[in-house]
């Protein structure tokens, strides 16, 4: 596993944005009345934003980023770092962080790059954010993440359709002296086909069939050009490991789990975060949900939870979070930081 401390680096602000079109799973063709019930109560989630055609993870993060900018009143030019986490990137080519470089008028002075991954996306990237930037004086950074996961989910698919939700987020980051943020980041590629689209990349290039759905099993019909995920297989390997790692991360930084205000995780399912609550020995008040109005938001369920749960909280005094992200790769990991009177502006609602 990669345990490692970055200095210089402190989190600034939070910014997330939904697309306005929601969906609520009690209404859900794919589920009976009383299993709707069930899956509501169990999984947590209830409603769901989902994006239009042609409005796109960069549209929605580009909206967050616009306004954590100006809650900043920072100047577009004085960033140095941008990096996009996505898996429905806006174009194949080019990466699409360059495009929201240019709709936000950031300068050439900038490095910006696109990094492809999913759930744990949020952690992975305060990583690399951080450590681009813990060595530019004066510098200052925007994460971005986001997913249109229902772009590449079935709508007939009962183990994916109920579960996905569509955001985008912006998280300012900035060098300052006296400041760590300290990761345990971890990946297991034996299992990287228990989350997979088979289809578009370049080892089945994308063709007229890929688009043509099938049965798979009762209840899950799906295109290869859509998500295939085991649910069950991630159910376990989020109780096997994410506990795990996070008792290392705080080992590793000699904390207390009673010294940490909040625990943040992605926000996957209800019923599987409640039992990595109980392994970890958390109380229920420091572990927030966003589940039930904002779905599985991918990778910016985080930040969607940050902003929707902690914002007015953040925004006022000293707090030590952990968030832990975790998903496709398989991939996961946990970064322990602390906030100080970060911007958390309340969640944007993209008009569709």
């Amino acid at each position: 596993m990669s345990l490692f401390r970055i200095s210089r680096v402190k989190l600034c602000g939070v910014a997330a944005a939904v697309p306005s079109a929601t969906q609520d799973n009690l209404q859900c063709d794919l589920l009976r009345a009383g299993e709707a019930d069930v899956f509501v109560k169990t999984v947590g989630i209830r409603y769901r934003r989902v994006a239009p055609p042609g409005v796109t993870a960069g549209d929605l993060c580009y909206q967050a980023a616009l306004r954590l900018l100006n809650e900043l009143a920072w100047n577009p030019e004085d960033i140095a770092v941008l990096v996009m986490i996505t898996q429905t990137p806006d174009y194949l080519i080019p990466n699409t962080a360059s495009v929201i470089q240019q709709r936000l008028g950031i300068g050439k002075n900038c490095m910006a790059m696109d990094v492809n991954l999913g759930c744990s996306g949020y952690v992975y990237g305060l990583a690399i954010a951080a450590a681009l930037l813990q060595n530019i004086p004066s510098g200052k950074a925007l994460l971005l993440v986001g997913d249109v996961s229902t772009h590449v989910i079935s709508s007939q698919d009962k183990s994916t359709w109920p579960l996905f939700s569509d955001a985008g987020s912006a998280t300012a980051l900035a060098y300052y002296p006296d400041a760590d943020i300290f990761f345990n980041l971890q990946n297991d590629g034996t299992e990287f086909d228990d989350i997979i689209v088979t289809h578009g990349g370049f080892r089945n290039r994308i063709h007229y069939d890929s688009f043509v759905r099938r049965e798979r099993e009762k209840g899950i019909i799906r295109s290869d050009a859509e998500m295939k995920m085991d649910g069950m297989k991630i159910f376990q390997f989020a109780l096997r490991e994410v506990a795990p790692n996070v008792h290392t991360l705080l080992r590793f930084t000699n904390t207390a789990v009673d010294s940490i205000d909040y625990f943040i995780f992605h926000q996957a399912n209800k019923l599987m975060l409640e039992s990595v609550r109980k392994k970890l020995s958390v109380p229920g008040h420091k572990v927030p949900y966003s589940l039930y109005d904002y779905g599985n938001t991918s990778s910016a369920s985080i930040p969607v939870t940050l902003v929707t749960q902690l914002g007015h909280t953040l925004s006022s005094n000293v707090h030590k979070i952990i968030v832990s992200g975790f998903g496709v790769g398989l991939s996961w990991g946990s970064a322990l930081l602390k906030t100080e009177q970060i911007v958390c502006p309340e969640m944007i609602i993209v008009p569709v």
